[in-house]
C-alpha cells in the first residue's frame, strides 16, 4: 500500500476518534442543566421580596422561617415573573407546618390561594382535601401524602391552560384552568417550621 494511502486512512482514523469524543465527553446532563435558573444559590435571599414578618433567614444552606409575630402569613416572592415553566423546589415542614409554592400571582404584594395558585404543604389541614400535594381551592387529594419531618422535592409545570403537581416523583395533581397566566413566585410561611432548597426554573 502507497505511504500516501496509509497516511490517509490514519488521518481519518483520528478524524474519527475526535468526533467520537465530541459528541460524548461532555455529559448532556450538561446541556439540560443550563436550561434552569437559580432562584435561591442557597448563600442570600437576593431575588426575593419579603411579605409579612415571618424570620426568613438562610441556615446551612436553607431558607428557613419557624416565627411570625402575628397570625398573617410570611412569604418570600420572586422578584420575576413567570408565565410557562418547570419549577423545582426541595422543602422540608415541621409536622405542624402550613406552608405552600404559590406561582402566576397576580399581585407580587398580596400573596393568597385566591389571587394566585398553591401547590399547598399542610399535613395536618383541618379539610385534607387540599392538604399536601394539593392545588388550593382547585383539585383535591385523596389520600393525602405526608411531608412533614423529611426533605421533598415539588416539580410544578405551568405550560399555559395546563399545570401539574409532581410531589416526590408522583403526579398528586392535574389543572386545566386559565384563571391566572403569568405572575411570580412565592414560597409560604404560615405554621411551624419550613426549609427551602435548590430552588430553580426552567422557562418554557
Amino acid at each position: 500500500m502507497a505511504a500516501t494511502s496509509r497516511r490517509a486512512i490514519r488521518v481519518a482514523l483520528a478524524l474519527s476518534v475526535l468526533g467520537f469524543v465530541a459528541n460524548y465527553a461532555v455529559p448532556e446532563a450538561t446541556s439540560q442543566d443550563a436550561d434552569w435558573i437559580t432562584l435561591f444559590d442557597g448563600k442570600s435571599l437576593d431575588g426575593w421580596d419579603q411579605v409579612g414578618e415571618s424570620n426568613w433567614r438562610v441556615e446551612d444552606g436553607a431558607i428557613v422561617a419557624d416565627k411570625m409575630p402575628g397570625k398573617e402569613a410570611g412569604y418570600l416572592v420572586s422578584k420575576n415573573s413567570y408565565k410557562n415553566f418547570i419549577v423545582r423546589v426541595e422543602f422540608s415542614p415541621s409536622d405542624n407546618a402550613n406552608s405552600g409554592i404559590y406561582f402566576r400571582c397576580l399581585d407580587p404584594k398580596k400573596i393568597t390561594d385566591r389571587t394566585c395558585y398553591e401547590a399547598n404543604i399542610f399535613d395536618q389541614r383541618p379539610d385534607p382535601s387540599y392538604g399536601t400535594g394539593a392545588i388550593t381551592r382547585y383539585v383535591e387529594i385523596d389520600p393525602m401524602p405526608k411531608a412533614g419531618g423529611k426533605w421533598n422535592t415539588f416539580e410544578i409545570t405551568a405550560k399555559g391552560r395546563d399545570i401539574t403537581v409532581v410531589l416526590n416523583g408522583q403526579t398528586t395533581a392535574k389543572l386545566r384552568n386559565g384563571m391566572f397566566d403569568e405572575g411570580p413566585i412565592a414560597l409560604q410561611h404560615g405554621a411551624g417550621a419550613i426549609k427551602f432548597r435548590k430552588v430553580e426554573i426552567k422557562p418554557l
